[in-house]
């Protein structure tokens, strides 16, 4: 039987831990050929080998890494069919607290990577018969989260960005969906060092979750393949948080 994505070349930025990782392989497990990017190349390299997948070094700061990446997917693979724009960080600091350059930094990596990855990758996802541009936002751009204020105005800016790029693809006819992804609080390294132990993964329960529980790599993973597959394809410019609630919630 077919996987969900067969044969579709997918690219997932980010890709050597927490949900980056969980996308790869998700994705290959459903038929993908997967190309892992990250500034680690080592920890990419061994969810490639993992996976079946290709790993490259990539800095989504910089336009031209973006245009060699993408440059090395032609040549190879001739179009690209899933694009995850998925790399990030975060760092804690309130609007008094934030500087100039830790602000520009949070810029740099989503925002700008965000749009040189939907920029630079559409002349190959128009090549796809059903493509599909899945950016990774935040519950936290829904919530007023003091002490991340970059972090929530970055992810605030992608949200607001995959819907013009959605309605672009469209108005132009080409066959490219662009949707975009907001989690909550999910067990991965990112999560497990701000609350204070680095290293030390908790399981996660199977089933419906209780309020306070953190989301698994996989509940977006899950998410990302089914916006990747074309069980989707009467969806785009559609924001999904993955929070378990938290956004509707009456108390947070």
């Amino acid at each position: 039987m077919a996987g969900r994505v067969q044969g579709k070349v997918a690219l997932v930025t980010g890709g050597a831990m927490g949900l980056g990782k969980a996308d790869c392989i998700g994705l290959a497990e459903e038929g993908a050929k997967v190309i892992v990017t990250d500034i680690d190349i080592a920890k990419a390299q061994a969810v490639a080998d993992a996976i079946g997948g290709e790993a490259l070094p990539h800095d989504v700061r910089f336009e031209d890494q973006w245009q060699r990446v993408l440059g090395h997917i032609e040549e190879r693979h001739g179009r690209l069919d899933i694009l995850v724009n998925n790399a990030g960080n975060v760092i804690f600091e309130s609007i008094e607290d934030c500087s100039t350059e830790n602000f520009r930094l949070q810029m740099a990596i989503h925002v700008e990577g965000t749009f040189f990855g939907c920029k630079y990758a559409i002349p190959l996802l128009r090549k796809s018969n059903s493509a599909s541009i899945i950016n990774m936002a935040s519950a936290a751009s829904l919530l007023g989260y003091s002490s991340i204020i970059a972090y929530t105005a970055a992810k605030g800016a992608i949200r607001s960005m995959t819907k013009s790029i959605a309605m672009h693809c469209q108005e132009k006819g080409y066959p490219i969906r662009c949707n975009v992804l907001m989690p909550g609080a999910i067990e991965t390294p990112m999560v497990q060092a701000v609350s204070g132990r680095a290293g030390k993964e908790e399981p996660v329960p199977e089933g419906v979750l209780p309020k306070e529980a953190l989301g698994a790599p996989k509940d977006v993973a899950n998410a990302v393949l089914y916006l990747a597959s074309d069980e989707s394809r009467f969806l785009t410019g559609v924001e999904i948080p993955i929070d378990n609630g938290l956004f509707v919630r009456p108390e947070r």
